[in-house]
């Protein structure tokens, strides 16, 4: 195998849950292989530099092994090496978040009134 479909290779290496998940991603932009974003459609191949962002933080990668079917997470973790940098950022991301501890959602939390569904509506462009 030469090359496999970017958005089936994340998911095969857990960077997200499902396929679906990971093409959006490569829509919006948050994937870029080898310094050029990435369409789901892309072929990634081994030895390829990826940076990838999702809800666990940011990841600079390095492609080492293909795969379109999804395994196990032992497995997974054997299709790529992650920088020490990339490992170092993360690190003091998630200081720095515990730090900050929980956030407390007081007006968020009620639901929205008339006024507010106006706003949100103008917002969205809905009318």
């Amino acid at each position: 195998m030469t090359g496999t479909r970017i958005d089936k290779w994340l998911w095969a290496a857990r960077f997200f849950k499902t396929r679906e998940q990971a093409s959006k991603a490569c829509d919006m932009n948050r994937i870029t292989s080898n310094n050029i974003s990435a369409k789901p459609s892309r072929e990634v191949r081994a030895g390829d530099k990826l940076h990838i962002k999702n809800e666990a933080g940011e990841f600079d990668i390095e492609v080492l092994a293909l795969s379109h079917q999804r395994g196990s997470a032992a497995i997974a973790q054997t299709l790529y090496r992650e920088t020490e940098e990339s490992k170092e950022s993360r690190r003091k991301a998630a200081e720095e978040r515990k730090l900050l501890g929980p956030i407390a959602f007081t007006a968020s939390s009620k639901r929205p009134n008339k006024r507010d569904r106006r706003l949100i509506h103008s917002f969205r462009g809905d009318y």
